[in-house]
C-alpha cells in the first residue's frame, strides 16, 4: 500500500462526518431538512459533472441508454444517507450515529458478499467475517445504550441509521456496474449526485406538508456549512479511484476508521455546532470493539 494512502483514506472517511455536521447547519438555516439534502446534493452533482469535464470524460454518459436501469439509481443510496445525517446528528450526537451507520454499512456489505446480490462476488462468510459481526453489533449497542445529555435513541430512529448505512455498500455495488458499463469512474459518480438530486427534489415537490425553506437564511449559514457537497463528491472519487489500487478491504476500513474518530472528536469537544457529549468509557470501549469489528469483517 502506498505510504499516503493509510492517512488520506483516514481523511476521506472523516470527511464524511464533516458532511453530516455541514449539511446539519444548512438544514437548521432552511428549516428543511429535505430543501438541504437537495441542496447539498445538487452542488456535489455539479463539482463531479465539471470534474468529468475538465477529465474528458463526459462523453462516456452517452452509452448510459444501453445499460441497464437498475445500474442507474445507485444515486437513490446517497439521497438516503444524506437525509439520515441530518435528521439524527443533532438527536444521538456523531458517535451514536456514525456507529449505527458503520454497523448498517458491515452487515449490509456482508449480506451482499455471501448472497452474491447486484453482481457482487459471492464469498460466504468465514468464522472472522462472523465474529466481526457480532463486534460491530456489541460495540454499537454500547455506544447507544451509553447515550445521555437528552439524546433521543428511540427504536425508529436506531433504525433508519441502520437503513442509511446499509444504503451505502448497496449504492457501491450499484455504481461499480455503472463504472464498468461506462469505463469511467468520476462520470458514474457524477450520474449517481445527479441521481440522488433528483430524488431529493421530487420528493421536495410532492410532499404534503413540509415548512416552507427560508431562502432568506442562507446567508447566515457559516462557509463551512456549504461543503457537505464537496465532501461527498470527495469521499465518491477517491473511493472509486482507490479501490483498484489499495483493494475494498483496507479502503473500507479506513474510510470507517476516519468516520468513526472524525465524530469522536465532534462529539468530545462539540465541533461544526454539534450538541457536545462526553466520551464515557462505556462508549470509549464501544468505539474501540466497533473499529475490531469492522477489522475482523475486512480481513
Amino acid at each position: 500500500m502506498e505510504s499516503f494512502a493509510v492517512p488520506f483514506l483516514l481523511f476521506v472517511g472523516a470527511l464524511l462526518a464533516v458532511q453530516a455536521g455541514a449539511n446539519v447547519q444548512l438544514s437548521a438555516a432552511l428549516a428543511n431538512p429535505i430543501s438541504a439534502s437537495a441542496l447539498q446534493l445538487t452542488i456535489g452533482a455539479v463539482l463531479l459533472t465539471v470534474l468529468a469535464i475538465l477529465a474528458g470524460g463526459l462523453g462516456a454518459a452517452g452509452r448510459l441508454d444501453d445499460v441497464a436501469a437498475w445500474h442507474l439509481v445507485g444515486g437513490l443510496g446517497s439521497a438516503v444517507y444524506i437525509t439520515a445525517g441530518i435528521l439524527l446528528f443533532p438527536r444521538l450526537g456523531a458517535v451514536a450515529t456514525v456507529g449505527l451507520f458503520i454497523a448498517g454499512q458491515m452487515l449490509a456489505s456482508l449480506l451482499l458478499d455471501s448472497a452474491g446480490w447486484l453482481g457482487v462476488e459471492r464469498e460466504p462468510i468465514d468464522v472472522a467475517g462472523a465474529v466481526g459481526a457480532a463486534a460491530v453489533l456489541a460495540g454499537v449497542s454500547l455506544i447507544v445504550r451509553a447515550l445521555g445529555g437528552g439524546a433521543v435513541a428511540g427504536a425508529g430512529w436506531v433504525a433508519l441509521a441502520l437503513v442509511a448505512g446499509a444504503a451505502l455498500p448497496v449504492q457501491g455495488a450499484i455504481n461499480a456496474r455503472l463504472r464498468a458499463d461506462l469505463d469511467a469512474p468520476i462520470t458514474a459518480g457524477a450520474w449517481s449526485f445527479v441521481v440522488a438530486a433528483l430524488a431529493m427534489v421530487a420528493v421536495l415537490a410532492v410532499a404534503a406538508r413540509r415548512p416552507r425553506p427560508r431562502v432568506d437564511r442562507l446567508p447566515s449559514v457559516p462557509w463551512w456549512g456549504w461543503l457537505g457537497g464537496l465532501c461527498g463528491a470527495t469521499y465518491v472519487t477517491s473511493v472509486f479511484l482507490l479501490i483498484p489500487e489499495v483493494g475494498v478491504a483496507p479502503t473500507i476500513a479506513l474510510t470507517v476508521a476516519g468516520q468513526q474518530l472524525a465524530s469522536v472528536l465532534v462529539d468530545r469537544y462539540g465541533l461544526l455546532h454539534i450538541p457536545r457529549r462526553p466520551i464515557t468509557r462505556v462508549r470509549l470501549v464501544g468505539v474501540l470493539t466497533l473499529l475490531g469489528g469492522v477489522a475482523l469483517v475486512q480481513a
